[in-house]
């Protein structure tokens, strides 16, 4: 009799472990794609990972969802939403992509422009209002000294008769003047009166 009950436990733990084997080590994954992390190297990541066979309510392979990290290529993942740039960098991009338009007094925009009418357009394209002459956005805003400067910033020159806006870098983008395009140029190259961050 003690025989039998042997034979019997034996007989259900190899059902038992066949059972568990199937599934622990589920059957071939379907098609593999690789995983890129750089500065560690490609990994294959299986498309669906199989399941038991005949298990009722249990589906046969399941899809394998990889979510997106920065830095590492999953194909068939989507791509990582681009940044939206705020407000201050919205400024700046305005500002630079006028760089070569002539200096014309009085000028506000959009094919030419003066200092203060340079900066009033590209906070404008930010949806951002600011007064129309150099001295009164030198008083809007709240003032910063120059080591404070951020990109996006309004940067006052020549006691408040001319500004331009802070690009980084010790450098402004302005409409200097006459017979000048606008460009870039760095703070130091005139007298600075004062900063303002809208």
């Amino acid at each position: 009799m003690a025989t039998k009950t042997v034979k019997r436990a034996l007989s259900a733990g190899a059902v038992g472990a066949a059972t568990l084997s199937a599934l622990l080590l589920p059957a071939s994954p379907a098609l593999a794609q690789p995983v890129i992390i750089p500065g560690v190297g490609a990994f294959e990541v299986p498309d669906q990972i199989q399941l038991p066979a005949g298990i009722p309510g249990v589906p046969e392979s399941i899809p394998v969802q990889l979510p997106a990290i920065p830095g590492v290529e999953l194909p068939g993942a989507p791509a990582p939403a681009a940044p939206q740039a705020g407000p201050r960098q919205r400024v700046v991009d305005a500002a630079m992509s006028r760089l070569g338009d002539p200096y014309v007094y009085g000028a506000a925009g959009p094919n030419a422009f003066d200092c203060s009418g340079l900066v009033q357009w590209s906070y404008a394209q930010a949806g951002i209002s600011l007064p129309r002459t150099s001295y009164e956005q030198l008083s809007t805003g709240a003032p910063i000294s120059e080591d404070q400067l951020e990109p996006g910033d309004v940067v006052s020159f020549y006691g408040g008769s001319h500004s331009g806006i802070y690009v980084g870098d010790g450098n402004v983008v302005h409409a200097s003047t006459s017979g000048q395009p606008v460009k870039v140029a760095p703070i130091s190259s005139m007298p600075f009166a004062g900063a303002r961050r809208i």
